[in-house]
């Protein structure tokens, strides 16, 4: 048998040889995109756990934020809180202290706004408590 017997009688043979090759080769290629997807889908998953872990840690970070923020309101309106002294030891032991003296008015600055609110009320009872204070003229023209 020579070649061309070989050729002329194997030529089927030799396409589905060619064939094969093709389909082989395809099977190889369809295995490497498989390989190359898998591992880009672990890769997304271990990104996707990495991101959680930043959002995570974020969030963390914001509830600590808001709590010190929290705090810092709080110390804010305790300290606005008004001072309620019930006991005049307790008021001369405050006007003694250095916060005290700034706040406290001086005993006779107290005494003057008394000795105000008297004159006040002295002078509305010699107006007759408030009516008739101011005559009316009807004779006179208006405005």
């Amino acid at each position: 048998m020579t070649w061309a017997t070989l050729l002329h009688r194997g030529w089927p043979a030799l396409i589905v040889s060619a064939f094969g090759v093709w389909v082989a080769r395809l099977d190889h290629l369809r295995g490497a995109y498989l390989v190359r997807a898998i591992t880009a889908e672990a890769g997304r998953k271990v990104d996707r756990a990495h991101s959680e872990r930043d959002v995570a840690r974020i969030e963390a970070r914001n509830a600590e934020r808001q709590i010190a923020a929290g705090d810092a309101h709080a110390v804010r309106i305790i300290a606005r809180e008004p001072l309620i002294i019930h006991s005049t030891n307790t008021v001369r032991e405050y006007a003694k202290s250095d916060a005290g003296r700034v706040q406290c008015r001086a005993a006779d600055r107290v005494r003057a706004i008394d000795a105000l609110d008297a004159d006040i009320a002295a002078a509305a009872r010699t107006a007759g408590g408030g009516a008739g204070g101011v005559q009316s003229d009807a004779t006179a023209p208006a405005g």
